[in-house]
Order: C-alpha cells, then structure tokens, then sequence
C-alpha cells in the first residue's frame, strides 16, 4: 500500500475543502458522525452519501443517495464502507470526476482495496488508503 507523502496529504488537506463522505450516518456514536462533525468545525463542507437516508440531513447537510446525485463540485470522496465496496464507489467517482471536479480518493483507517486505488490513480485521482481526515489533519495541520 502506497500513500501520498506527508506533505502531499497535507496539501490535500489545505486545499481540498468538500468532501463527499461515502456511508455517512445520523448516529452520534458512529465514527462518520464525529469524523464529520470534526472536519466541518475546521470548515470542510462535508456532503452525506447514504442511499438509505436520501434527502434527509446530517449535521445540517443534505444527504445524497449517491456521488452520481450530486449537482456541485467535490474535492475529495471520502470511503467509509468495507473495503469490497470499495470498487464500485470508486468506478462511480471516475464517472463523475469531471463533473464534479472530483481530485482525490480517500479510503478511512481499515479501507484497502489495491485494485480500485490503481483505478483510480490512472483515472488521474490522488489517492489515500487506511487514513483518517480528521486524524490526518490533527496530526499534520493543528
């Protein structure tokens, strides 16, 4: 598993400010909740991606039911699902990138999927795996 260096995950982090967060959830107790209630304290626009949840709100953010329900850009899509769904969010982040302007993959801490990562990055993307924004910006930023 090959990660951008620090410096580049940092910039990421500096100049990629929306992300969609894939597999986001209303429960305070779950790690998407508190992962996007951190990074929209720090000014990150973090739009929900639930299909089971589609235009109900998460911390004041509309929800989506998918990246291809979007109408703004997105920086970053952010994975917080099992590593096998992994490709499919990924094909339908490729689908989209020029639409929305889509840069960089971002799979959570325990999300590896080598495959879809190689898709990706010759799609053009950047890529961070088994990583956590708000760790990462904890760590690299504050």
């Amino acid at each position: 598993m090959t990660n951008p260096p620090d410096e580049d995950i940092a910039e990421i982090l500096r100049t990629q400010r929306t992300f969609a967060m894939i597999g986001a959830s209303n429960d305070p107790s779950r790690p998407s909740y508190g992962v996007m209630a951190y990074m929209q304290a720090r000014g990150f626009r973090i739009i929900p991606i639930n299909p089971a949840m589609d235009g109900q709100e998460i911390l004041g953010e509309r929800v989506y039911a998918s990246v291809a329900a979007l109408e703004g850009p997105i920086d970053v899509v952010d994975i917080f699902r099992r590593p096998d769904a992994v490709p499919a969010v990924v094909a339908a982040a490729i689908a989209e990138k020029d639409r929305l302007a889509i840069k960089t993959i971002w799979m959570q801490i325990g999300v590896i999927h080598e495959e879809a990562a190689a898709d990706a990055r010759a799609a053009g993307l950047a890529v961070v795996m088994n990583r956590c924004p708000k760790i990462e910006y904890a760590r690299l930023l504050a």
